[in-house]
């Protein structure tokens, strides 16, 4: 996506009511066909856009629609980049990016300078504005909070998605995102610290609230390092989805099925 051009007024946005939901999970891969095809299969699901923005980061992508909340996936199209670093110390493919949206950013821009987080990336293309912060300086995974003019409703306009994704929902197997589950050697401590960058509470230790999941914050047992591990979603069937990641050779179990490097863990939707 383009680079931050001069920041726009958005005199409509101000009259919204603050809000920070979890929009969208990114997955990382070294092939992209294959994971996205598996996603596909095992969830029901139907890609919804291949945004030719990420070209300029070296990457090719695909986002599916998950009720109103969308999985990407990302994969390099060349030497050198960011996200293929992050495939060699993560060893694989895996989870890469917790994105959230919200009413408007600046307030996020102020906050995040005053408790010491840089924007690696500042993002904006037409009536979509996003801040993607420094990993060094959240922790856990790459963090995006981003803005869509008009998109206060669930159901509105999420640039990221493509102007038809609306079109590609199917929701016979999943409804949406209940929640991401990052993985740390000092998991408390790392949701202290997201707490802080979003202002939230921390629940129960090592969970941060958004307006609608939840940021869970587990020990790292699988020795892959810091990262995005599972996420949560509101399933309907999932008999189906495990029938199909077994039909595929994915591994499965009675409340989760793993694909692309993450866990998918089931909610009842």
């Amino acid at each position: 996506m383009n680079q931050a051009q001069p920041h726009r007024a958005d005199a409509a946005s101000t009259a919204t009511p603050p809000y920070l939901r979890l929009r969208q999970i990114c997955l990382v891969a070294r092939e992209l066909a294959p994971v996205v095809d598996d996603l596909c299969a095992v969830f029901g699901v139907q890609v919804c856009h291949h945004d030719p923005e990420v070209g300029q980061f070296g990457l090719h992508n695909a986002l599916m629609p998950f009720g109103h909340q969308f999985i990407e996936v990302v994969a390099p199209v060349q030497d050198g980049t960011t996200a293929g670093r992050y495939l060699e110390r993560r060893g694989g493919d895996g989870g890469y990016m917790v994105i959230l949206d919200s009413e408007s950013l600046p307030r996020w821009r102020s906050h995040v300078a005053q408790v010491g987080v840089r924007v690696a990336a500042p993002l904006a293309l037409g009536d979509y504005e996003g801040l993607q912060l420094h990993p060094r300086d959240t922790g856990g995974a790459l963090l995006e909070i981003n803005c869509t003019k008009d998109g206060a409703s669930l159901d509105g306009p999420y640039w990221p998605a493509g102007p038809h994704w609306q079109r590609h929902v199917a929701t016979g197997r999943v409804t949406g995102i209940a929640g991401a589950v990052l993985q740390a050697s000092e998991p408390a401590t790392l949701a202290q610290r997201w707490a802080g960058i979003l202002q939230r509470p921390v629940e129960g230790g090592t969970q941060v609230p958004l307006d609608n999941a939840r940021l869970q914050f587990v020990p790292d047992t699988d020795g892959r390092g810091e990262g995005l591990a599972a996420v949560v979603l509101q399933v309907r069937d999932a008999a189906a989805i495990r029938a199909a990641a077994r039909a595929r050779g994915l591994p499965e179990a009675e409340d989760r099925v793993t694909v692309g490097g993450v866990h998918f863990i089931f909610s009842p939707a």
